[in-house]
């Protein structure tokens, strides 16, 4: 049987934790930072995990 290809737009942007949660990025950091107040990019800097409805469909994608 042939083995499924992790996506790679889902590699890039989910990591796995040691207990099989997934953690992402919250967004707004990318850019444009320089007019953003310090309150609101802090408060965007911590990973969060994804709820188990999104998990499971990351998961899929993360051939996991």
């Amino acid at each position: 049987m042939p083995k499924m290809k992790t996506h790679s737009g889902a590699k890039k942007r989910f990591r796995l934790t040691g207990s099989g949660k997934i953690k992402r990025r919250r967004a707004n950091r990318a850019h444009y930072n320089e007019w953003k107040s310090s309150t609101l990019t802090r408060r965007l800097k911590p990973e969060v995990v994804l709820s188990d409805a999104d998990a499971k469909k990351i998961k899929k994608l993360l051939a996991k």
